[in-house]
């Protein structure tokens, strides 16, 4: 069973939809009991760093993630749900964010490029992983103003170029990020998805 992470704050049904697509048991909740019975966790996000840091520490699922993450169960997190595995974010401040991976998130700074980031964008691997295994189209869809930085290199997974090149995915053991939405990429979306649900 996978557990989708409930936080108040991102589009959880469209991502359980796909994994229901996909013939994968996916199920939203905030209890704690949740992920610990779960398989496979995702951590979905859309909205500001410091709200959903915030969220997770009066929850107490910052520290549910980080026992079960380091019991080595699977773990996805979604475009807000990457950035939060950072050390910080400098998104309206400094903000902790969980440290599974070393790095930071800070604001684009382009010029002649409008920020958000919103669209169809290439990726490129910079390593294999099970996460991208038999991927051809590498064509995904993002919606952000923030992105990963100063990230550890044995970390990066994968990169995008807008205006500059950014880390639009990670990977540290069972700990994956990506910062596009693949539960609306379509067919490439699907397949990230259904390698992450595949996966011991």
């Amino acid at each position: 069973m996978i557990a989708i992470v409930d936080y108040g704050m991102g589009n959880l049904r469209s991502v359980q939809k796909a994994f229901q697509y996909l013939g994968l048991d996916a199920r939203i909740g905030s209890d704690r009991s949740l992920l610990s019975d779960a398989s496979h966790i995702v951590l979905p996000g859309v909205g500001a760093f410091a709200d959903a840091a915030a969220a997770l520490r009066r929850t107490g699922l910052d520290g549910e993630i980080k026992r079960q993450t380091a019991a080595g169960k699977p773990f996805l997190g979604i475009c807000l749900g990457m950035q939060l595995l950072f050390d910080r974010s400098f998104e309206d401040g400094e903000h902790e964010g969980l440290s599974l991976i070393p790095g930071e998130v800070r604001r684009f700074a382009v010029k002649d490029l409008k920020v958000p980031h919103i669209g169809w964008n290439t990726v490129r691997k910079v390593k294999e992983t099970p996460l991208f295994a038999g991927a051809e189209d590498m064509t995904f869809y993002f919606v952000h103003s923030y992105h990963a930085a100063d990230v550890a290199e044995d970390c990066v997974e994968t990169v995008c170029d807008y205006g500059c090149t950014f880390v639009s995915s990670v990977n540290r053991d069972n700990v994956y990020g990506v910062q596009f939405h693949p539960e609306k990429s379509g067919e490439a979306g699907l397949k990230l998805l259904k390698n992450f649900g595949g996966m011991a």
